[in-house]
């Protein structure tokens, strides 16, 4: 059901982008700083990299689909994929209250 609209695509992708930022920040560099292995973050960060592209896409493409205000919504949003658990939180605060819109 959420591969079929916009909005559960976004949801989807904000999910990953969110552990991926999260397996980045709290394993993959304390490995590479603290024990001197950077295999984690070589194999995370372009996955990190592409889900974060896809995130931003994505978002711009639900905001124009329901018409949000860039100074009340979209920025939240966007600022979102940038905090470790940021995805999390505007998922249960914003994106799951939408109705979906294919």
């Amino acid at each position: 059901m959420l591969l079929r609209t916009k909005l559960g695509r976004l949801r989807i992708i904000a999910f990953l982008e969110g552990i991926s930022l999260l397996v980045l920040v709290f394993i993959g560099v304390p490995l590479k700083y603290a024990y001197g292995n950077p295999a984690l973050v070589k194999t995370m960060g372009p996955i990190h990299g592409l889900l974060f592209l896809f995130f931003v896409l994505n978002t711009l493409s639900v905001g124009i689909a329901y018409k949000w205000e860039f100074r009340t919504t979209t920025w939240k949003v966007l600022l979102a994929c940038i905090i470790p658990f940021g995805t999390f939180y505007i998922d249960r605060k914003i994106l799951s209250k939408l109705p979906p819109v294919i």
